[in-house]
């Protein structure tokens, strides 16, 4: 298993957070998808952002968070709005 801190965007608070809801290696990230982990660490984590969101994305397709396309982008804004 490949650890999370090894993903690109995945700092020691967010691994710390994925952890905590049941996702220990980027496999199990990669597998689950950027929404669903979202969703659970929104669950857990109320003050988890959109940022947080576009960074697992970025993680999951391995680039820069920064570097998603404006469609990626818009879609995962919409995913998060419709959690509010």
């Amino acid at each position: 298993m490949t650890e999370l801190a090894s993903m690109r965007n995945i700092g020691k608070e967010i691994e710390k957070k994925l952890k905590t809801v049941g996702i220990c290696s980027a496999e199990e990230l990669i597998q689950t998808g950027s929404k669903e982990a979202f969703l659970r660490m929104k669950l857990r984590f109320p003050n988890v952002c959109l940022v947080h969101l576009y960074t697992l994305q970025g993680a999951v397709d391995n680039i820069d968070y920064n570097q998603l396309t404006d469609e990626v982008r818009q879609d995962l804004k919409n995913f998060s709005d419709g959690l509010k």
